[in-house]
């Protein structure tokens, strides 16, 4: 390890490349705000909740999309074309959007109000999961009209998610607390592990009936279906209203601080924001960068490989908790406990690291848990490693928690980089690298699906 830490740690290299603040001494600010430069925001829980808040919003929406596949599928049976081609479609409009709705935000940068943006992004998700809901009792419209309608809904939250990604990133680096961050990317994993919990539940609620009756249950699994669509709509609809009801007294203090700092200069309200571009916060945050887009970019291959690893055991002989309909989402559930588990474990020092080489040497190491799902039971064919444990417990634990501990300290580190005037700016510019590899690698998985 001492000899990796060397050839990543070059001294002279890393002399145009060091955090501008240490704990060992305090940084002289560039702007001399009143307030700022004495001592950073003191560190609040209740700030720590709301961030945590806003992480679970910003993916809410989108995994609310994957739990609700099932209720896809009833909806398109009748057009096989669709049927076969709809998630495609989604994950595609919702990454192109999100991509494109985070350039152009990243580079309106100088008259940005962050919070404003946060606050459009939570209303949209409120008006999106609304129609959804509303929706599932629409039941005669064609599977075209159906399939528009749902992609102009991903297309509404995928710029919500955009705004709110950039929106939220930004704001909490202006508090100047990596804990913020840190709080921000929990949010996240914790709406990856949620939605796929209430899955698995949906699914063993619903009683495994007479195989002789089968098309009576055909309409039962279609009315569970449909009724699991509308709690999930609903439920998202509310995260959102509880996110913008628990994050408006930080908009207000915000506001509030902010308002105090500019009546006292001029000067500073010309100076406290200043448009950066993104070639020099590329110079400056150059390897955060890349670590952060090649982490997103290799995890994004991990739901191709999940909905095709079967159980070891044949389904003619498995308990439930082992059939497809339940193993499926249990490997969705191992990796983002693993994701969630390696994002809090970023709030112990031990784990932490400072130096950006080393992280994206460890980005490029995850490219290494791509080839273990060869050896599972990928679509039933039969496994190399004939044993559910290695793929539950080894390769997609570890595969999520990598990504949650990388990820987060990839984002968690880019404020240390850069200038105090500047953290806004490197927030969002963070969110376009996150978005990036997120596009990146789900064309690429798309490739390696068909494929295979």
């Amino acid at each position: 390890m001492d000899r990796v830490r060397t050839i990543f740690h070059s001294p002279d290299a890393e002399q145009e490349y060091e955090p501008l603040e240490r704990d060992e001494e305090v940084r002289r600010p560039v702007v001399n705000l009143p307030g700022e430069g004495k001592i950073t925001e003191p560190y609040s829980r209740t700030e720590y909740f709301i961030f945590i808040m806003l992480g679970i919003s910003q993916l809410w929406a989108w995994n609310m999309f994957l739990a609700a596949a099932p209720y896809f599928q009833s909806r398109f049976r009748d057009n096989k074309q669709i049927l076969d081609s709809f998630q495609s479609a989604i994950v595609s409009v919702g990454c192109v959007t999100n991509l494109f709705s985070t350039l152009i935000l990243s580079r309106l940068q100088l008259e940005a109000d962050y919070p404003r943006r946060i606050i459009v992004a939570l209303l949209t998700n409120l008006a999106v999961f609304t129609l959804l809901s509303i929706s599932t009792v629409f039941t005669d419209m064609s599977s075209v009209s159906y399939l528009s309608f749902t992609l102009f809904m991903v297309f509404s939250t995928s710029v919500a998610t955009g705004l709110c990604q950039n929106g939220a990133f930004a704001f909490a680096s202006s508090f100047g607390r990596p804990e913020y961050i840190q709080g921000i990317m929990t949010g996240q994993a914790i709406a990856g592990v949620l939605p796929v919990i209430a899955q698995i539940a949906s699914v063993w609620a619903i009683p495994t009936g007479d195989r002789s009756s089968a098309e009576l249950q055909v309409l039962a699994e279609a009315r569970t279906t449909t009724n699991s669509a509308f709690i999930y709509f609903l439920t998202a609809a509310a995260v959102s209203v509880i996110t913008l009801f628990v994050t408006m007294p930080l908009v207000r203090k915000h506001k509030r601080i902010t308002a105090s700092n500019m009546m006292a200069s001029i000067d500073t309200l010309e100076q406290s924001r200043r448009s950066v571009g993104m070639r020099e916060l590329y110079r400056k945050l150059f390897w955060l960068a890349a670590s952060v887009f090649m982490c997103f970019a290799v995890t994004m291959f991990f739901p191709v490989f999940t909905s095709k690893v079967l159980s070891v055991v044949p389904e003619a002989k498995a308990p439930r908790g082992l059939t497809p309909p339940v193993f499926i989402p249990l490997g969705f559930l191992v990796w983002n406990a693993g994701d969630l588990a390696g994002r809090l474990s970023t709030g112990i020092p031990y784990f932490v690291t400072t130096r950006p080489r080393l992280l994206f040497f460890y980005s490029v190491l995850r490219i290494g848990f791509l080839p273990l799902y060869y050896l599972c039971n990928i679509d039933g064919k039969g496994a190399i490693i004939k044993s559910d444990v290695f793929y539950l417990g080894i390769v997609q634990l570890f595969f999520g928690a990598t990504n949650g501990w990388l990820g987060s300290l990839c984002m968690m580190d880019a404020g240390k980089w850069v200038e105090e005037e500047e953290r806004e700016a490197a927030g969002s510019f963070m969110v376009l690298n996150l978005v990036g590899g997120l596009t990146a690698g789900s064309l690429l998985s798309f490739a390696v699906a068909n494929a295979h």
